[in-house]
């Protein structure tokens, strides 16, 4: 029996998991650049749905009297945009770019958050914090402007951006309209109905030729371990350490990306690509910090 304090061990055990989180998300960019020729990004979009809300869906069930008909008028609409649209914009861009760019542009989450709180539900920002917003968009603007050869980065960034700002959404929404519901219920909730939002779509560009395994594996690795179990880990460890400690995995998600893009991938990792990433993770910091 171990004779080390709770406390000492949950301070060991949550840079492990932190660290883990973001090798998973970041693992998510990797699995969509791999599957996504074979499927579309429609149909590959559709399987990590579907999946991801079948490894929750214990947790809905659990919970099902706390959801009531008058919660799934918002829990429809923030399933669309907190999940079916990003994931499809990210799938999107992993058809045209490296890994890495959808992994930088996903940590502009953070900035946009604070944003769309500040423009639309009358949060202070300050100006350390706007600062913090205007170095980011730079990092995107150089980002975006980077020359690869073959990838159509400019589109790619766009479509990662545009990913993160309806995430920055998503959290508003989810803050304001699912305070008090079990998390992981709520997030099975809001992935099935994503992925009702995204069948019709699936459906009509279902890949007509045989996918291959390796496709398949990484479409399923993406939805079950990227989506589902990473939801529940996530969760956890908000209800844990809090919200605020929990979101810096945003600053590990680009670094592992990159470098599982570059290690398995051979994908290229520029300078310019590296200059973006440090000026959207610094401003993400500074946003943390001033927050």
């Amino acid at each position: 029996m171990s004779t080390l304090p709770t406390g000492t061990m949950r301070d060991w055990r949550t840079p492990i998991e932190l660290t883990l989180l973001g090798a998973i998300w970041g693992c998510s960019f990797l699995f969509m650049r791999v599957a996504v020729p074979s499927f579309g990004p429609y149909a590959l979009v559709e399987v990590r749905l579907v999946l991801g809300a079948l490894v929750l869906l214990p947790f809905l069930w659990v919970a099902r009297a706390q959801f009531p008909a008058r919660r799934w008028l918002w829990l429809a609409p923030i399933g669309l945009v907190n999940s079916a649209v990003p994931f499809l914009l990210f799938a999107w861009a992993a058809a045209r770019a490296p890994a890495a760019i959808g992994a930088i542009c996903n940590a502009m989450t953070v900035l946009f958050a604070a944003l769309i709180a500040f423009l639309f539900f009358g949060e202070k920002i300050g100006l350390r914090r706007a600062g913090a917003l205007l170095v980011g968009f730079a990092g995107v603007v150089v980002l975006a402007t980077a020359k690869l050869t073959g990838f159509s980065i400019g589109t790619a960034v766009l479509a990662g951006a545009l990913a993160s700002l309806l995430y920055g959404l998503g959290v508003n929404l989810v803050k304001r309209h699912m305070t008090g519901l079990p998390s992981a219920a709520a997030a099975a909730a809001t992935l099935g109905c994503a992925s009702l939002w995204m069948l019709p779509l699936a459906l009509v560009h279902w890949p007509t030729a045989p996918v291959p395994v390796n496709a398949w594996a990484c479409a399923v690795a993406l939805g079950v371990v990227c989506t589902g179990l990473a939801f529940l880990m996530f969760y956890r460890l908000i209800g844990r350490i809090g919200p605020a400690r929990a979101s810096t995995v945003t600053y590990l998600v680009p670094l592992f990306g990159a470098a599982f893009a570059w290690f398995f991938l051979d994908e290229p990792l520029t300078l310019q690509m590296l200059v973006a990433g440090a000026l959207i993770l610094g401003s993400v910091a500074v946003s943390q910090k001033a927050a």
